[in-house]
């Protein structure tokens, strides 16, 4: 198990400092390589510093739900390697890879990112199913910003598989259509400690937080909207805090969004 001496993390904190000499609104590296499994559909490769994550795109042909019959769907999993990190045990997915799933999930689904309607094959009977799986190669904290950064990119490189003439996927090659993207979102993470905001925690950060803080934002037009939002931890925020995150992640999104462009090309 891993041992982290939160008390010292809270003290360093305390003095207005980062036991990694980051500023406050500072994020860690971040590497992204597109198209890194051939035999998916779309795929991608992040490291958040430590934190390394890959996530992959099928597609796959469904029925649709009855309240969406012209709409494709989505589903996304993310899957915690057991050598990642010694906290993780093999088995079914826990508490911490389901919520990661979760706020994925919400932020590309809620950002309206993925034009469904266009998913659609024939009506009420065959649409597109997008499955986003998420594999987490190390831990070293903030799996969450490092899988939304990931999966969207995937889906940024995603080609749909052509049909045949009996309307059946063709997987034995790459489709012609990229996936219908409308927009990036992008998550961006907060931890309180003390009375302290940090951006970007590091698993040591995590381990001593009081409160954590996720915020979904995408660009519209000229405008930066928040799409999703997930909290977590024991403590609350204030008012004033919240609205300082907002601001930041307003401004973290949009650097994350240029560097998930300049990835891609």
């Amino acid at each position: 198990m891993i041992s982290i001496d939160t008390e010292l993390i809270k003290e360093i904190v305390g003095t207005g400092k980062r036991i990694d000499n980051r500023g406050f609104d500072e994020y860690r590296d971040i590497k992204i390589e597109p198209n890194i499994i051939s035999s998916a559909e779309g795929s991608a490769r992040v490291k958040l510093g430590n934190t390394e994550v890959v996530a992959g795109v099928k597609m796959e042909i469904s029925e649709p739900y009855p309240d969406t019959p012209k709409e494709g769907t989505m589903m996304v999993t993310t899957e915690f390697v057991p050598l990642a990190s010694p906290e993780f045990e093999p088995g079914p997915p826990d508490e911490n890879s389901v919520e990661a799933a979760r706020v994925v999930d919400r932020a590309i689904r809620e950002s309206k990112a993925i034009d469904f309607g266009k998913l659609c094959i024939r009506e009420g009977e065959k649409s597109w199913t997008v499955c986003i799986d998420i594999d987490v190669l190390n831990d070293d904290g903030n799996i969450i910003d490092a899988s939304g950064i990931a999966a969207i990119t995937a889906l940024l490189n995603t080609k749909m598989p052509d049909l045949d003439e009996n309307e059946k996927p063709i997987y034995s090659k790459k489709g012609s259509k990229s996936l219908p993207i409308k927009e990036i979102p992008v998550s961006t993470t907060f931890v309180k400690i003390g009375d302290k905001i940090m951006a970007d925690p590091s698993l040591s950060e995590k381990e001593a937080m009081d409160a954590r803080l996720t915020v979904g934002t995408v660009k519209k037009g000229d405008n930066v909207a928040m799409c999703s939002m997930q909290k977590g931890g024991s403590v609350g925020f204030t008012e004033e805090e919240i609205y300082q995150i907002i601001e930041q992640a307003e401004k973290k999104g949009e650097e994350i969004r240029a560097k998930i462009k300049k990835a891609l090309g």
